[in-house]
């Protein structure tokens, strides 16, 4: 637990440090509990997450970085590797693939990555990975981007 503490203290010095380096992710240490962080991220440009923001939160085990952070969408988001109900992700880095060169900023990368290039095949969210995988692409990004609307933009008014 002492190594995870120290690694996940490095981290935050390093988020601090960088905040203005990585525009489309603000990363947040719970005040009272340095193994619950959520963040901010902005839905990449060119899909329909664009003008979006997601929170997300991560719960890290006291075994990290040898076991991968627990994320998941607190903000509803319509994307086949996303649990529309839990907000858990299917992403490879937080199951099986995950490596301790993996940061909590990597991680977040990542997810900004999987928002533009979903993978349908592996879906969590079947109503949207169907959409996807008959080919119905406008079908997927008119509901996406309605959700976008609804959940992740900022109310005017």
């Amino acid at each position: 637990m002492k190594a995870s503490r120290a690694r996940l203290f490095k981290e935050y010095k390093e988020v601090q440090r960088e905040k203005a380096a990585d525009p489309d992710i603000q990363l947040v240490c719970d005040d009272s509990n340095i193994f619950k962080w959520t963040a901010l991220i902005k839905g990449p440009s060119e899909t329909p997450y664009e003008g979006g923001v997601f929170q997300l939160a991560f719960s890290i085990p006291e075994q990290y970085p040898l076991q991968p952070p627990q994320v998941r969408f607190l903000t509803k988001i319509f994307h086949p590797n996303v649990h529309f109900k839990t907000g858990e992700i299917c992403l490879d880095i937080l199951k099986n693939a995950w490596s301790p060169a993996w940061t909590l900023q990597s991680v977040c990368r990542a997810i900004i990555a999987l928002m533009a290039h979903p993978e349908p095949d592996s879906p969590l969210n079947c109503d949207s990975g169907n959409l996807l995988r008959s080919g119905d692409t406008r079908g997927f990004q008119s509901m996406a981007r309605m959700y976008t609307r609804l959940a992740a933009m900022p109310k005017k008014g």
